[in-house]
């Protein structure tokens, strides 16, 4: 080992200049990881090479011009030892400079190198370190080196020279004075505004700090068996256990992870490995690593070097992970007595299950990006361009992947969603009928993509760069990112395996908040079931209508001319809704299933087109005149505020007549088989007490007749969505008639922004760079503005009605901040699309273990 002797008290009594041993002062939040990392391998006794470790604060003065005792620091090393200064901050995935390596080399230094080493190692080591310190420390050109040939003696001859002509000054030969010019030049890189705007974007505060390392070099080059390598027990991949890594003989760093002179570490067919030549060494670095894992509670990745068959260890890092790999390993963790079960939890990012449960573009596959816009559903797929719901469709008989591109959807374009592997749409936000679709069917999808531009009448859209794509053309759509590929790149399938459910399994019984999916359909019950929903929040029907043979039945009801004749275009409806509940409530299984009454603006059952109007008439029997004179009767200047939930329900009560019936006799008919259903009964759009009155009488009335006809008995809660600020401002109010208030916070935020879901995509992503929008409104719950109405509404609802229960059912409601806002609110439980159950139970079961133990 390096580092047995012990000198320099000075620098072991300052905080922030430290030796690092065992019981040196040094923390995470002031050393940064690496540095304590150290101080954890150097206690479990470990072959760590002598390190002075320094300090945030010592950084920052550094970068204010004040630097440390610098001779001080130097002195803590042998008097031939070079050193190598590496970043240590307090989060590895901050970044930092590079490492600089064999400080302190000079003409004196080499010479003597020269001696024990062997004269073109050393001039290799002197070489790499001119050329680092002149590009990282005197900030010169690369290009400077380009005519630099040869090895040995020639190349160092040849990159001092090239210094020294650029510099007009003679390289630097005193250790300290390179060393000082190092931490110089990695404290100005931190601070530098490219550095500061990367790291941010990775989560960094704005604040943070970087400490910095000082170690003496291991030579990974010389004579007998010389090289570095870094070695993990298991893949990064799949987290499955596997011994993975490279070494390279004659190298330095982490050299060995590049070019092909790298050797294996474990026997293998196609080549020398470290096994083979060194395999006490590959006894005791496996070894090492166990101990590691074992110690430092986590799977490492080590760095190591051999110097004439003696092994060091340089570094242990936290191993890279995919998701797949990041649930296996915590799992495998708690499984092996490492880490308790609440902490494997903790160690997995809620948002990055997004990936397992959808296909991704494989990493390092080759992106030909042509244009993007918003990620509103994740995952990716591949696929032919069409552009309509009939072609898709057309598609999916044929079985050939398409990818649905539209201006924007609308529910007519459910049976071509349903028939895509992905869309892609012009306009609209992360909330918009696309994104919210998407997310609930589990289909990648990107909106928002202003920077292609979309002809549909040529059917074609075209890049960024000029490339044009047309009808039949394959692209990816990676609802991830939110690029839109040329081509088919390799993908990486799903992976919801065995390790997956058992980590959802212990969210569950950590989460002190419901979750429950939006599901419409009884493909949507299912995948919610799949991921174990405690229910479902929130079944729109309204999708239920666009099939087909419903949609003609649904323009029939239309067209009719008395409340009577609409009532005698439901009944043909009304077995088919009933089906569709009883699917819904056999799949659940006895789990609650609040049910929304048709709320969308009658407008969109009609055809917008001359060729779609004239089938029409020819479908009733109609001229064509009375076809577009009931179309002009029923268009509205801004629908979403106009004819539309409960103001339906009201002036057009057949159909909640309707729907009410199908529920209650969907009910009985379920129940008769398993356990007793308890629909939840949800009004929509609601602005008033007396709407919920008039609405509760005339369900209250179908309950009664079924009741009567069935000669069974049933429950069933009503409830209203609160999606208007004045529902929540008047909770007190309307509470008293209600069994539960549902917030549906895609509405709310809009009417409270006065914001279109579907139109702020233009400009939210300039709002949110220049600080308008902390973050989209639509994806991440205002909870000053919108927060304040729902939180207003709570109490005020709680207030009048005590066992009221309280939920989300927006998009918000897979989010893990806004889940987080409705913990403190005390919420009953969130609804969100199936797909983000998943992520939804880990949040929710993280925030309940953080609040359990005080973090």
């Amino acid at each position: 080992m390096l580092h047995r002797h012990v000198k320099g008290a000075a620098v072991q009594n300052n905080p922030h200049t430290t030796l690092v041993t065992p019981t040196a002062p040094i923390a995470n939040n002031t050393h940064g990881g690496r540095a304590k990392c150290l101080q954890r391998l150097t206690r479990l006794d470990l072959p760590v090479p002598r390190t002075v470790a320094l300090s945030f604060d010592a950084v920052n003065k550094i970068g204010e011009g004040h630097l440390p005792d610098v001779e001080k620091v130097v002195a803590q090393f042998p008097e031939d030892a070079l050193m190598c200064v590496r970043p240590s901050s307090e989060d590895p995935d901050w970044g930092g400079p590079g490492a600089v390596m064999n400080i302190g080399i000079n003409d004196h230094r080499f010479e003597a190198l020269c001696k024990t080493m062997g004269e073109e190692a050393a001039a290799a080591l002197y070489t790499r370190f001119v050329q680092s310190y002149a590009v990282h420390v005197a900030r010169l050109d690369p290009d400077i080196f380009d005519d630099v040939t040869g090895n040995g003696r020639s190349a160092l001859g040849q990159s001092l020279h090239a210094y020294e002509a650029e510099t007009e000054e003679a390289f630097p030969q005193d250790r300290a004075a390179q060393l000082s010019a190092v931490l110089r030049s990695m404290s100005r890189a931190w601070n530098g505004t490219s550095a500061r705007l990367l790291r941010q974007a990775k989560g960094a505060p704005a604040d943070a700090g970087l400490g910095l390392v000082v170690q003496q070099m291991a030579f990974g080059v010389g004579h007998g068996t010389c090289g570095s390598g870094v070695l993990q027990l298991v893949s990064s991949d799949t987290g499955l256990p596997q011994i993975t890594g490279r070494y390279k003989s004659q190298s330095q760093g982490r050299e060995a992870l590049k070019g092909d002179a790298a050797m294996y570490l474990t026997n293998d067919k196609r080549g020398p490995s470290l096994q083979d030549i060194e395999p006490e060494v590959f006894e005791q670095l496996i070894a090492h690593a166990q101990l590691m894992r074992t110690k430092l509670r986590a799977e490492m990745q080590v760095e190591f070097v051999l110097e004439d068959g003696t092994l060091h260890i340089l570094d242990g890092v936290r191993v890279a992970r995919s998701s797949q790999a990041a649930v296996r390993i915590a799992v495998a963790l708690a499984d092996d007595g490492i880490i308790p079960r609440e902490e494997a939890l903790m160690r997995v990012e809620p948002r990055t299950l997004s990936e397992l449960l959808h296909r991704q573009v494989a990493p390092g596959a080759k992106r030909d990006v042509i244009g993007g816009g918003i990620a509103a559903s994740p995952g990716a797929a591949t696929g032919r361009i069409v552009f309509n719901a009939a072609d898709a469709q057309a598609c999916a008989s044929r079985n050939e992947p398409c990818i649905l591109v539209r201006r924007e959807t609308s529910p007519e374009d459910i049976r071509g969603m349903q028939a895509a592997h992905a869309v892609l749409t012009e306009r609209g936000g992360i909330t918009s009928h696309a994104a919210v679709i998407g997310r609930g069917m589990g289909l990648p999808c990107v909106v928002g993509a202003s920077n292609l531009r979309f002809n549909l009448r040529k059917r074609t859209i075209t890049a960024t760069d000029g490339r044009v794509f047309g009808a039949g053309d394959e692209i990816t759509i990676d609802g991830t990112s939110g690029d839109v590929l040329a081509g088919a790149p390799a993908m990486r399938e799903a992976a919801l395996d065995d390790t997956f459910q058992r980590l959802m399994g212990w969210a569950e019984d950590a989460a002190d908040i419901g979750i429950r999916a939006n599901a419409d359909t009884p493909a949507d019950a299912q995948t919610a079931h799949n991921f174990n929903a405690q229910g479902i929040g929130l079944c729109r029907t309204e999708h239920m209508f666009f099939e087909p043979g419903r949609m003609t039945v649904m323009r029939e009801m239309i067209f009719a001319a008395s409340g009577e004749d609409r009532r005698a275009v439901l009944e043909r409806l009304l077995p088919m809704q009933r089906d569709d509940f009883k699917q819904l409530f056999r799949i659940m299984q006895g789990k609650p299933v609040s049910i929304r009454l048709f709320d969308p603006p009658l407008h969109e059952f009609l055809p917008n087109d001359r060729v779609g109007q004239r089938e029409l008439a020819e479908a009733l029997d109609l001229p064509l005149s009375a076809i577009t004179r009931r179309i002009e009767e029923l268009s509205e200047y801004n629908p979403m505020l106009g004819m539309r939930g409960v103001r339906l329900g009201v002036t057009v009560p057949e159909i909640y007549d309707m729907q009410a019936r199908a529920i209650f006799e969907a009910t009985v008919e379920v129940s008769r088989d398993g356990a007793p259903v308890v629909p939840e009964v949800m009004i929509p759009l609601v602005s008033t007490r007396r709407e919920v009155e008039l609405v509760k009488v005339a369900v209250d009335a179908v309950a009664n007749a079924v009741r009567n006809e069935t000669g069974v008995d049933f429950s069933f809660r009503l409830g209203v969505m609160v999606e208007t600020p004045r529902a929540a401002l008047r909770a007190a109010e309307i509470a008293p008639y209600c069994a539960f208030l549902s917030f549906g916070t895609n509405d709310l935020t809009q009417m409270t922004y006065g914001l279109s879901r579907d139109d702020a995509g233009r400009f939210m992503s300039a709002y949110v760079q220049r600080g308008v929008f902390a973050e989209d409104p639509f994806h991440v719950m205002d909870t000053e503005g919108v927060g304040e109405l729902v939180k207003l509404g709570a109490t005020r609802g709680r207030m009048a009605q005590p066992n009221v229960t309280l939920s989300v059912c927006g998009e918000h409601g897979g989010n893990p901040e806004s889940i987080a806002f409705c913990r403190e609110v005390g919420f009953d439980y969130v609804s969100c699309s199936p797909f983000r159950v998943p992520v939804a139970r880990l949040a929710a079961a993280q925030l309940a273990i953080k609040d359990k133990v005080g973090m």
